[in-house]
């Protein structure tokens, strides 16, 4: 590839390359592969002036660097056919200022034209807006804007004024090209931002000796025929058939049935569906990315259905507003008889900016919140956690580090430390939650290998996990799972390890062969930096009520509650209890926001009024999550939400009020003829788009937004496509 940089600047690099010599979609492969490199933020590419965007950490990289892996772009990657196929092809973004130079062109070329031609000209582009409006009046929709729309243009010809119907008619086509474009945008960019490139998955493949081999790669280079395991609380990335496992899956985000259906060998699965239960490895029908897509599209499609109650108040208003439009029109004929003045009226109505503006906001705020790590599923979630006064937190990985410790290993048999703790790690590793990755962390630092023996491994929600080795059944889990559930013997030793624990608000996680306890792992999970902080911050803005539910010991949690600043706590607490206590708070007249982040969460998140999940947590709770939280940000995202729904709902109604104000001006203005109708319909589709521009203007301008510039980071890892790191290259 023949490239050279043509700007840069610490941590932004703009680099041209020979268009003659790079096809669009190997631009895009280019771009795709750059941005999983260590270091890279983020790469865009834009094919019709041949350059790239990069932005990277200049701490990690140099100006360099960046060449060196522009140099190892070479045939290997770019002409690979496989790769190509896993990209889309970049699209020309439309220009609203060339629509509307055409637009307007066409509309004055039309008076060289001779008389007759024009008359066919504007006979043919009179209609259609005429037929609209009529055929709203058959459905009964007598006071719809497109019939007041349809009503100015047949006051006009019947006044003999052609010119000015067709000047009217141009002026509402260029309306509804701004409405249009305007719209795309919103939803062009929210569906930009919420667009990972680095969702991974776990592939697998077969090596020499036959043996399954299983790397975590970028879901948008997995191809057609790749197999792919999903495991207990996994989402289901591609669309296939089931290679092998069996499992039970939630279909309802697809199918809409409430329960899950087993899936065994040669069914049909979906991207996007969850495993609740057992394991599968799906055989590749159609690529993740593209189905990845479709479900972002999806979501935010269904996101314009949750409306904020800003939102319906002015879609109400507006249709009321028409009303009006009409009543006054047939007072001014009633009274005055002209047509003219008639005109003035219908001219300009509210309902156009009303119903542009409010959507608009509304995708603007979601699409604010996605540039700073936030996934919101609709503004109503927004406005439902504005308003809330009660927060329900789950304790381990939300207001505790997402990171927990393994401070200490407490053994009850003849193995030695490290042998409970590359057991333990061989079980924990199928499965992502704080506890887990704290077993298997630790196991990694002390550079213990943990092969897999055992048989198939079964995820008992929010208890433990079950297994066999050696003919021995292997389980690991909580204290109610262990003893109560299981009814394992408890060595005299333990009680002393429970007591330590209790005082050093360690939680315990337990591991025990055929019915006898042989370790206890204790794990120190600190609290948050700012959970104290932000759990006060939130006080400030309305909530009165915090309460922490959780599966964990009493001391831990006693501990973890005094440190945040909550007013109650629950431990030892299983899924079916949290959602207890928030139905119990609901019926109770509370409004209910719950944040969690593991798999046992996810019904509490979907009882909740909004339920919130937070970075890094299991798929099942970000699917069933109404807000997902950035990983890097912990709590302090909810202040974030809050301030987001707050001024949304502001932003909504002072539109609503300056919307009624101007076109009541101007229609005000026509009719005591200070303006021409045409002039009015002119200056009220110029504020409609300044009320589209304002709905876009940024809500909380924050400090994340402005460092990034609007980037998105990225979360590859070097040499992760097989593209060398900037220090090979």
């Amino acid at each position: 590839m023949k490239f050279w940089i043509k700007h840069s600047l610490p941590g932004r690099v703009r680099v041209r390359y020979d268009k003659s010599q790079v096809t669009s979609r190997q631009a895009a492969l280019a771009a795709e592969l750059l941005s999983t490199q260590d270091g890279i933020k983020s790469a865009s590419v834009n094919c019709v002036v041949g350059s790239f965007l990069i932005y990277y950490d200049d701490s990690v990289l140099s100006e360099k660097h960046i060449q060196a892996l522009f140099m190892a772009l070479s045939e290997k990657y770019l002409q690979n056919q496989e790769l190509l196929d896993a990209v889309e092809e970049p699209q020309e973004k439309e220009s609203l200022l060339f629509n509307l130079a055409v637009m307007t062109a066409e509309h004055y070329a039309k008076a060289f034209l001779p008389f007759y031609i024009r008359l066919l000209l504007r006979v043919v582009s009179l209609c259609p807006r005429i037929a609209r409006g009529l055929l709203r009046v058959a459905e009964g929709q007598v006071f719809h804007s497109e019939v007041l729309d349809s009503a100015a243009i047949a006051a006009s010809l019947l006044a003999g004024d052609a010119g000015t119907a067709s000047n009217i008619n141009f002026l509402l086509n260029v309306g509804d090209a701004i409405e249009e474009f305007t719209k795309k945008k919103s939803y062009g960019d929210l569906a930009d931002r919420l667009l990972s490139k680095n969702d991974k998955v776990q592939l697998v493949e077969v090596g020499a000796d036959n043996k399954r081999v299983e790397k975590s790669v970028p879901l948008n280079l997995v191809k057609k025929g790749d197999l792919v395991a999903v495991r207990t609380g996994g989402v289901i990335p591609v669309d296939g058939t089931v290679a092998s496992g069996e499992a039970l899956v939630n279909q309802a985000a697809i199918t809409g049935e409430p329960l899950a259906v087993e899936k065994r060998q040669g069914a049909s699965v979906f991207a996007g569906t969850l495993v609740q239960e057992g394991e599968i490895f799906v055989e590749t029908r159609a690529v993740g990315s593209q189905t990845k897509v479709q479900g972002i599209l999806s979501m935010i499609d269904s996101s314009q259905q949750l409306k904020v109650s800003s939102q319906v108040r002015s879609e109400n208003l507006a249709n009321q507003l028409v009303k009006c439009n009409f009543l006054l029109s047939a007072a001014t004929f009633l009274f005055t008889g002209s047509l003219r003045k008639v005109m003035a009226t219908l001219m300009v109505d509210y309902s156009c900016a009303m119903k542009l503006a409010a959507p608009i906001a509304v995708l603007s705020a979601m699409k604010e919140a996605a540039e700073n790590g936030i996934i919101v599923k609709g503004g109503k979630f927004l406005e439902e956690a504005s308003k809330a006064d009660t927060l329900v937190f789950d304790k381990t990985g939300t207001l505790t580090c997402a990171a927990p410790r393994l401070s200490k290993i407490h053994s009850f048999c003849k193995k030695s430390d490290d042998e409970l703790l590359a057991l333990a790690a061989c079980l924990e590793e199928h499965f992502a939650h704080p506890i887990a990755e704290a077993i298997v962390q630790a196991a990694k630092e002390r550079g213990l290998l943990h092969p897999e023996e055992h048989a198939k491994v079964e995820y008992i929600v929010a208890h433990g996990i079950a297994t066999s080795l050696n003919k021995k059944r292997l389980l690991i889990g909580s204290r109610h799972f262990i003893f109560d559930d299981e009814k394992c013997q408890a060595p005299k030793e333990l009680e002393a390890v429970q007591k330590s624990a209790l005082e050093n608000g360690e939680s315990l996680l337990y591991l025990a062969e055929e019915k006898r306890l042989i370790a206890a792992f204790a794990i120190n999970d600190p609290l948050r930096q700012n959970a104290a902080r932000v759990i006060q911050a939130l006080r400030v803005s309305g909530i009165t009520k915090c309460a922490m539910i959780t599966g964990d010991d009493e001391g831990a949690a006693k501990n973890a509650a005094a440190s945040a600043g909550v007013d109650h706590y629950v431990s030892r607490a299983l899924p079916e209890d949290k959602v207890s206590f928030i139905e119990k708070e609901k019926k109770n007249g509370r409004k209910v926001v719950m944040v969690g982040d593991g798999i046992n969460d996810a019904p509490a998140l979907s009882a909740a009024d909004v339920g919130i999940a937070m970075g890094n947590a299991a798929d099942i709770a970000g699917e069933t999550a109404d807000i997902s939280l950035p990983a890097d940000s912990g709590l302090e995202g909810l202040l974030k939400v809050r301030g987001l729904g707050s001024a949304l709902m502001e932003r909504i109604d002072l539109n609503n009020r300056d919307i009624v104000a101007v076109n009541t001006a101007l229609m005000f203005l026509s009719l005591f003829g200070a303006i021409t109708p045409s002039a009015a319909a002119l200056l009220h589709n110029a504020s409609t788009v300044m009320f589209g521009a304002r709905a876009m203007k940024p809500f909380l301008g924050t400090k994340a937004s402005r460092e990034t510039n609007g980037q998105p980071k990225s979360a590859g890892r070097p040499g992760s496509l097989g593209l060398p790191t900037a220090g090979e290259a």
